[in-house]
């Protein structure tokens, strides 16, 4: 099960950044997104010309961060994940996009391409509760 403070922070934060790699080459995006708790994943829109939508075609295994911005070490909080990133298809393609335009109503406006990135790795290091307090949920050791 996936820690609530992880849960929590997800849920208050709306931009990620996704790294995605194609012949040794990295390249790194921001995208707006929305956590599916029931799913443990994260919901974003970009298109598929974009160059990490072509790169998520090729290799769909990402990784990324979600942060909050402060200069107080203390305060320091951010999360690292890795998954595995796909168009959603079926059920979860009725669930990613109510959940997406919930949170985003203005993407209604705009040509959705959704994508879904199934968490397999969550790091969240949250300085308040001591200096580089690391709490890990892995889809290994998950319940």
């Amino acid at each position: 099960m996936v820690d609530s403070r992880i849960i929590k922070f997800f849920r208050k934060h709306h931009v990620l950044t996704i790294a995605t790699s194609s012949g040794n080459e990295p390249w790194c995006a921001n995208c707006f997104y929305v956590y599916l708790e029931d799913e443990n994943s994260l919901v974003f829109t970009t298109d598929s010309d974009t160059r990490h939508g072509r790169e998520f075609l090729e290799n769909p295994s990402v990784a990324g961060t979600v942060v909050l911005e402060t200069m107080i070490v203390g305060k320091i909080r951010g999360i690292q994940f890795q998954g595995s990133v796909s168009e959603p298809q079926g059920q979860l393609l009725n669930i990613a996009k109510s959940a997406y335009l919930k949170r985003f109503p203005v993407a209604v406006l705009i040509d959705t391409r959704l994508w879904v990135v199934k968490l397999t790795y969550i790091k969240m290091t949250d300085n308040r509760l001591g200096f580089g307090k690391k709490l890990i949920w892995n889809d290994l050791t998950a319940e």
